[in-house]
């Protein structure tokens, strides 16, 4: 492969994105088997601009901000390959781009313990005010003691029992808490109990962590009817996507008092983080989707993009395609460059 030009790869980070995400370690291994172009515009790219952005390179490393539209797959003649820089393909036209034979790629999940740390965190946040007593103690004001809610004893429902779900069950288990999964595609095993329906679950439970994939059939699951299921005082989380929530609804559970609190890694603002009518409320603990941004999990991704890229080089699909069956222009950039 020493004689073929190196792919040229596009990197869709903007500056920010690209420091706080894609580790310099990483950028420097994909120099070395790749020609790099970054970001120059300091926006997020999507449609013909990302397509115009990215002429000339046969690669598209996209952060998650980054959606894969139909007008950009349609508008990119070199491009051979777009690998999304995280697990999330919910804004990636995967049809669009299997019919202009383009291949789109994810990375592998490394993140379900920051994940499951970062639930647990808020849910002892929320149990005992601690957010909510630091904002009085920055006002100026001396914080009325709130009647907390103890972790041992108390009922932890989860909703989606994927790798982060069985994490956090774990965590919640040494604490001695009572564990309830609703997840039809998963079976947990004892301690954790399976709950007979969401409904069920949603009455027992002090805290509910929302952890379901997104899919048509779980956009604002979480609506009016399934907060007023929940018990009085009862907190909610999601950890997951922004859309599987009617922020409304949740904004009404909290303003009525029927909810205690919230925390919120994610929502229905830019690069799914939490709305701004919940990021100032005393009685929601919101992060900016951070959930599995640690080092170790950075890495991980960070070098996964790096040893697609290498095995893209070679004419090979790399580990995490979604599409290889359409991606025909892999082939063709296999042939001409003398690969298998």
């Amino acid at each position: 492969m020493s004689g073929y030009p190196r792919l040229r790869v596009f990197l869709t980070h903007t500056e920010e994105a690209l420091t706080a995400q894609y580790l310099e370690a990483g950028l420097e291994e994909l120099r070395r088997v790749a020609e790099v172009v970054l970001n120059p515009t300091g926006r997020v790219l999507s449609g013909a601009g990302l397509s115009a952005a990215a002429k000339g390179c046969e690669v598209i490393i996209a952060h998650r901000a980054t959606p894969g539209l139909a007008e950009t797959f349609a508008t990119a003649p070199d491009l051979v390959a777009f690998l999304r820089a995280a697990v999330d393909v919910s804004t990636i036209d995967i049809g669009a781009a299997s019919a202009e034979g383009i291949l789109v790629t994810r990375t592998g999940a490394a993140f379900e313990n920051p994940v499951a740390e970062l639930a647990f965190g808020m849910m002892i946040d929320l149990a005992r005010g601690v957010s909510r007593m630091r904002g009085d103690y920055l006002a100026g004001r001396v914080p009325a003691p709130p009647r907390g809610i103890g972790m041992a004893g108390a009922t932890l429902g989860i909703v989606g029992y994927g790798r982060i779900g069985r994490r956090l069950a774990a965590m919640a288990g040494g604490w001695g808490m009572r564990v309830l999964v609703h997840d039809p595609f998963a079976s947990p095993v004892p301690p954790v109990e399976v709950a007979g329906s969401l409904e069920a679950l949603l009455a027992a439970a002090d805290f509910v962590v929302c952890l379901a994939v997104s899919a048509p059939g779980t956009a604002r699951m979480f609506d009016a009817r399934a907060f007023a299921a929940m018990r009085p005082g009862s907190c909610f989380l999601n950890l997951s996507r922004g859309e599987l929530v009617d922020e409304d609804a949740l904004e009404a559970a909290l303003d009525s008092g029927h909810l205690r609190g919230a925390g919120l890694d994610v929502g229905l603002a830019p690069d799914q983080m939490p709305s701004p009518r919940f990021t100032a409320r005393p009685d929601v603990v919101a992060t900016p989707h951070i959930g599995g941004v640690t080092p170790e999990a950075r890495m991980h991704q960070t070098m996964d993009t790096v040893h697609q890229v290498a095995a893209l080089s070679a004419g090979q699909v790399p580990g995490g395609a979604l599409n290889a069956e359409a991606a025909f222009r892999l082939a063709h950039l296999a042939g001409r460059r003398g690969g298998a």
